[in-house]
């Protein structure tokens, strides 16, 4: 017999949805928050084969690396992005670098649909490789949101086990 989906809720069968979901930077969500891309990680295989044993190849699990994370964020006033962007590349130059506080833990909240936090990742020692601070701009879409972005550079991720399943009424 299969584990139940939801151990606390019985009732529930449907996973969670993908647009109820919260990024904290600082210890604050971020505003105005779109889009973020999957939490990805790979683990290289590495081939070998014993010298006595020709046949035969096996397969070791090698280093571990982790794909960058993006985030889209409505244009608003916001400077979450901008603010932390600076802090890696300031056009004041290299001074105005802050090589304390560019990498920052950030948390990932998946809600229900009651707004209640399910499920919560941290990322560790997270920092804006790449920002984009506008969009491309045409006056023929008049229905177009402004999207800026950053990609996040980042040594892996965690499941806060201490997180538990909400109950659902």
């Amino acid at each position: 017999m299969a584990a139940p989906m939801f151990p606390v809720n019985t009732h529930r069968h449907d996973p969670y949805r993908t647009f109820k979901f919260q990024i904290l930077v600082d210890g604050r969500p971020v505003a105005g928050l779109k889009k973020m891309s999957a939490l990805k990680r790979k683990t290289e295989p590495v081939k070998w084969r014993a010298a006595g044993d020709p046949s035969t190849e096996r397969i070791l699990p090698g280093g571990t690396s982790y794909e960058a994370i993006t985030l889209e964020q409505g244009l608003s006033h916001d400077p979450v992005f901008e603010n932390w962007a600076n802090l890696v590349n300031n056009f004041g130059g290299d001074a105005a670098m802050s090589l304390k506080n560019f990498r920052k833990d950030i948390i990932i909240n998946v809600l229900n649909l009651q707004g209640q936090v399910a499920i919560s990742y941290k990322v560790f020692r997270a920092w804006v490789s790449e920002y984009q601070a506008l969009p491309d701009f045409d006056a023929g879409t008049m229905n177009a949101v402004g999207i800026q972005s950053i990609v996040l550079q980042h040594e892996g991720w965690q499941r806060d086990a201490a997180v538990a399943e909400p109950a659902e009424t």
